[in-house]
């Protein structure tokens, strides 16, 4: 058996988990979550993590748009993901909510505020 410990972090209560596991990597048991979320994410964790990539995309202008996706993506993609993201120059009319590149592994990467 393997076991590893975690800090939650679906929450601000940042419990420490102890998450279990057999020979095969299959789930026994997670401990120490104070909410059922808790235990989804010491699973999940360890089985197939996801990350909310958050960044800046350079404007045709030059400036810097903040940007995120709008769901979590597989945490092995992230670079592969970010190397699609440095090559966007985003429209200087970008707001809030706009879709800049759709389908990044499964989510859309949107501004995340207004430039003008």
């Amino acid at each position: 058996m393997k076991t590893t410990e975690l800090t939650c972090i679906v929450c601000p209560m940042g419990c420490t988990l102890t998450v279990t596991q057999d020979e095969e990597g299959k789930i026994l048991s997670v401990t120490g979550n104070t909410c059922p979320r808790g235990a989804v994410y010491g699973e999940n964790e360890l089985l197939h993590p996801v990350r909310t990539l958050t960044t800046t995309v350079r404007t045709v202008s030059g400036k810097l748009l903040p940007v995120k996706t709008d769901k979590p993506i597989p945490k092995e993609h992230l670079f592969d993901a970010m190397e699609q993201v440095n090559r966007l120059a985003a429209p200087d009319t970008a707001k809030i909510g706009d879709v800049l590149l759709a389908d990044l592994f499964g989510a859309n990467l949107v501004a995340t505020a207004d430039l003008c």
